[in-house]
């Protein structure tokens, strides 16, 4: 369960007023996990593809990926985890783990019913999409899988990344778009910048923005190390259908991490995105919808 209380922050709907157009297009739908308002962007029909973000962004990372998908017939669905987007942010710093946010996505698929679906990952969406794929084989039968990584404390963690982890640690009202334009090949403008702020009006609606990187274990013994480490067994195990995206340009998973990924866990070697940094999809994110789109028609 939850367990939030009453120390849960929700993002006022006037704060997303001046989405961009083509993400505004799409509403929001909504699951209520024991108190806590969970949201996603579900369209279209056919086939389902799940999309997971990662940090410090939301189901907006994903609004040019997701066109050439559903014109090639697919449902996609890209769900906000808990702390980010258009779902309820839990306040206290503590609440936030990996076993919670694996339960909450996996609970998410489970009310909708999703089965042998694509699960796309990015960033803190690996791991998290990468444990609902081990733990509920049904729910998952292929991977897309980009920048990102399966963490068990024993890999070997960037300099850009140890960099970016003490920068959260240290700052409370964390400026998540400075962030997201920063790990980006091109500059997104300001209008997609405010569309990143969006979710966080205050420093307490910061909370999971704030705790995903020091959640990462970085230490065999730390919390959700096991857990990481299992996941990434089984997965190697299943031989799921694969596709691995990255980018070119990343300083903080760097394409030579996604090829001991690849390596690790029994997937295709990556294809490099061209001009594109650690968020790719703000890069080049019709190219990886199109990517995605005619790997799925040769999966049929």
């Amino acid at each position: 369960m939850p367990g939030a209380g009453d120390n849960v922050f929700r993002t006022p709907e006037d704060r997303f007023a001046d989405l961009p157009a083509e993400f505004a297009s799409w509403e929001p739908q909504y699951l209520d996990w024991s108190g806590i308002r969970l949201a996603r962007i579900d369209e279209g029909e056919g086939k389902p593809v799940v999309l997971f973000h990662g940090e410090p962004t939301w189901s907006l990372l994903w609004r040019k990926v997701i066109p050439p998908l559903l014109e090639a017939g697919h449902r996609c669905i890209a769900p906000d985890l808990p702390g980010f987007g258009r779902s309820d942010k839990p306040t206290d710093f503590d609440w936030y783990s990996y076993d919670r946010h694996a339960e909450a996505a996996a609970w998410v698929l489970e009310q909708l019913d999703v089965r042998d679906a694509t699960f796309v990952v990015h960033d803190w969406g690996g791991p998290v999409g990468l444990r609902v794929a081990a733990e509920n084989p049904e729910r998952c039968a292929r991977l897309v899988v980009m920048d990102t990584g399966v963490f068990d404390g024993n890999q070997r963690m960037s300099d850009a990344w140890l960099k970016f982890r003490d920068f959260v640690q240290r700052t409370e009202d964390l400026p998540i778009s400075m962030l997201v334009r920063g790990a980006c090949a091109t500059d997104p403008g300001d209008e997609i910048a405010a569309a990143y702020d969006a979710p966080f009006p205050t420093p307490q609606s910061k909370a999971g923005a704030r705790a995903f990187p020091l959640m990462l274990p970085t230490a065999p013994d730390a919390p959700g190390a096991e857990a990481g480490g299992r996941a990434a067994k089984v997965i190697a195990e299943r031989d799921l259908p694969s596709l691995c995206l990255w980018a070119d340009g990343d300083p903080i998973i760097p394409i030579a991490v996604g090829r001991r990924l690849a390596e690790r866990l029994g997937l295709t070697a990556p294809v490099e995105i061209s001009g594109a940094s650690h968020f790719l999809q703000e890069d080049q994110g019709a190219e990886i919808g199109r990517h995605i789109a005619a790997w799925l028609e040769e999966q049929r």
